[in-house]
């Protein structure tokens, strides 16, 4: 029964920080702001407007979520708690499985809610965006480009976010060239905005005989911007073509020839959609994705027009990586900005990323960054 012990002193160990977590995760505050929510939506004439409706009911959910989540942290407390003293007092050790498995849940729920309480950005809370782009090598960054595609979307199932493909350009031989994806979800957006740059691989090459190769891929993280953020678009800035859908084995894409590309002529961002029904649809969807990117530019540039923006254009090669994946001669994956590595590349190739998306936002909310 040592065990049970054990984890009963773990468990009065843990109170405290969960009483800590409380304060910062849902702040008197917070329980404040929903009830007055919940006033507004029973008062009359709450739905004549529809703009200010919703977005009072999406505030609503967040926060009753929040709420949620932690009452049920303090009840997996209780249980675990009950469960120990019961074993304790009845010398029956039969509920050491269940002890361990829900000690560890109460552990990792609390790790999440920790980090969401570093989300304090306007826009962690929304969905993400984001970009695939291969570099410079041929099939091999190709390659490399469709494999950083399967991590985030690993991670994303792991995580019970959902994806939506919006576009998805084949390579030549294999892989991808580039793929834009919609990540929708609470903090979607806070949780991968740091997994944004390029991403380096060396490994041993499938399609080079020469053996040895380095490749590199960029990851753009974009948060979805609601309709009602004001930003100026102009018809004559845009260039619209359109496109025969393609995809890899057609599992991803309708092959009809509603594909849209947007061109924003002032900054030289472009956008595709090809996964829609039709033209109008696929069109609507480039809109949305150019006025969030527009809109964070302009904020990361403090810039007051829009027709000031220049998009800054990374080169994806050597010295600008923010992470390296090495596959040989040994295993590591480092994060050039935080230092937080891993030797499990491929846990981390499957979605395993809430280290280093720990690391980042930690370093993020203290400024203590790693030197390079």
């Amino acid at each position: 029964m040592i065990e049970f012990e054990e984890y009963k002193s773990k468990l009065n160990d843990l109170k405290p920080k969960l009483e800590e977590l409380r304060a910062a995760f849902v702040p008197q505050s917070l329980l404040d702001e929903l009830e007055r929510l919940h006033a507004m939506a029973e008062a009359p004439g709450f739905w004549d407007d529809p703009a200010r409706s919703q977005k009072a009911v999406m505030r609503t959910k967040t926060l009753e979520r929040k709420r949620d989540k932690f009452q049920s942290m303090c009840s997996e407390w209780d249980d675990l708690m009950t469960i120990c003293e019961m074993a304790l007092e009845e010398n029956d050790d039969s509920m050491l499985e269940e002890l361990t498995a829900g000690y560890a849940k109460l552990e990792a729920d609390m790790e999440e809610a920790r980090l969401e309480t570093l989300l304090t950005g306007e826009y962690d809370a929304n969905n993400a965006l984001l970009s695939f782009h291969a570099g410079a090598g041929g099939t091999e960054a190709q390659d490399w480009c469709a494999m950083l595609y399967r991590m985030y979307t690993r991670w994303a199932e792991a995580h019970g976010f959902t994806y939506k493909i919006l576009d998805y350009l084949d390579g030549d031989e294999a892989g991808l060239k580039s793929a834009d994806i919609m990540i929708e979800g609470d903090n979607a957006y806070g949780f991968l905005k740091g997994e944004a740059g390029v991403h380096r691989l060396v490994r041993v090459s499938p399609f080079d005989a020469a053996g040895r190769h380095t490749s590199f891929s960029a990851v753009e993280v974009i948060p979805e911007i609601p309709d009602d953020v004001e930003v100026e678009i102009r018809p004559e800035d845009i260039e619209m073509q359109v496109y025969r859908s393609s995809g890899a084995g057609g599992q991803h894409i309708n092959k009809t020839s509603s594909a849209v590309r947007l061109i924003h002529k002032p900054t030289g961002i472009v956008v595709s959609c090809q996964t829609q029904r039709d033209q109008f649809q696929n069109k609507e969807t480039c809109m949305r994705m150019l006025r969030s990117k527009l809109i964070e530019i302009k904020e990361r540039e403090h810039l007051e027009k829009i027709s000031d923006i220049k998009g800054v254009q990374q080169k994806i090669e050597w010295g600008s990586q923010i992470r390296s994946y090495v596959f040989m001669p040994y295993t590591l994956v480092k994060d050039t900005r935080t230092g937080f590595e891993s030797t499990n590349v491929n846990a981390v190739m499957d979605g395993d990323l809430d280290g280093f998306i720990n690391a980042y936002l930690t370093c993020a909310a203290t400024g203590t960054w790693a030197t390079k």
